[in-house]
């Protein structure tokens, strides 16, 4: 089968099954962003095994059931303050595991160790939340539109940017990280984000056509840091792909790189603006 075949085939797999579960029910896009970042911290946890410790495993464990808390939190009608006891107590044993190993490099390894519950656990954690927006009361129900909503923009971003720079980009955006991106593409990733953005609103009107097109912008602006981020660890690490758990396009961290960075922002702004 031929790369670009490879990579169509995978997408609408990708596509077709992410949007599934999304449109399914709150609780199997929990379970879906659980596996995410569960799979994407043993990614990373690859990635740095030549300079890390064995607890980055365990820290992988912890990170994938972070992105549970709020999900647990509404299902079981715990508190979630509760439910972050094994978090504390993960990275509490994590640094005491360092005092015993005698390693050269302790803090080190607990960095790489607790990284991927900020870098994946986090973002996913919050983008579980744009769920609950605007009211953020399980009551009035989970809007699985928002979420969906913002991977359509991260998709129609990342497709735009790609089409636009291939085609008319000239003047690069990042050539030290990366020498493939331009500011055409970039500009070209706003237009087709704030288009979808904004077709989205007239079918989707769960908030207002503002709140839309000042979250594309917002996606457009830190989905490009979360790519230039993510590049950033490949070229210090010295890799092509993150992975290649998805044949064609590398791997996870490689796919949801925008979603790191742009996710916890998007989340931020939709708690402000209900706030107000």
């Amino acid at each position: 089968m031929s790369n670009f075949w490879q990579r169509l085939l995978t997408g609408v797999v990708f596509v077709g099954t992410f949007i599934t579960m999304i449109l399914w029910s709150y609780a199997a896009t929990a379970w879906l962003f659980f596996i995410i970042v569960l799979l994407g911290s043993l990614e990373f946890t690859q990635l740095i095994k030549k300079v890390a410790s064995p607890q980055r495993w365990f820290g992988s464990i912890i990170s994938a059931y972070a992105s549970l808390t709020l999900f647990l939190s509404i299902s079981l009608e715990v508190p979630i303050l509760l439910l972050l006891a094994p978090i504390i107590l993960g990275i509490v044993l994590i640094f005491v595991a360092e005092l015993f190993r005698k390693s050269a490099n302790p803090f080190q390894n607990i960095a790489f160790s607790i990284f991927p519950l900020f870098y994946l656990a986090l973002p996913f954690g919050a983008l579980f939340s744009l769920g609950l927006a605007p009211y953020y009361d399980i009551d009035t129900g989970y809007s699985s539109e928002i979420v969906l909503g913002f991977f359509l923009i991260i998709w129609a971003n990342d497709t735009f940017a790609y089409l636009v720079g291939r085609q008319f980009g000239k003047h690069k955006l990042f050539e030290r990280i990366s020498p493939k991106k331009t500011w055409e593409g970039t500009l070209g990733g706003m237009l087709g984000a704030l288009i979808i953005a904004f077709i989205i609103s007239i079918y989707a009107p769960v908030i207002a056509t503002t709140h839309w097109i000042v979250i594309s912008l917002l996606i457009t602006a830190f989905g490009s840091l979360g790519d230039l981020a993510e590049s950033t660890l490949k070229r210090s690490l010295d890799v092509k792909d993150s992975g290649n758990i998805l044949p064609g396009h590398g791997g996870i961290l490689d796919r949801f790189d925008a979603v790191l960075l742009a996710a916890p922002i998007v989340a931020l702004y939709l708690y402000i603006i209900s706030s107000i």
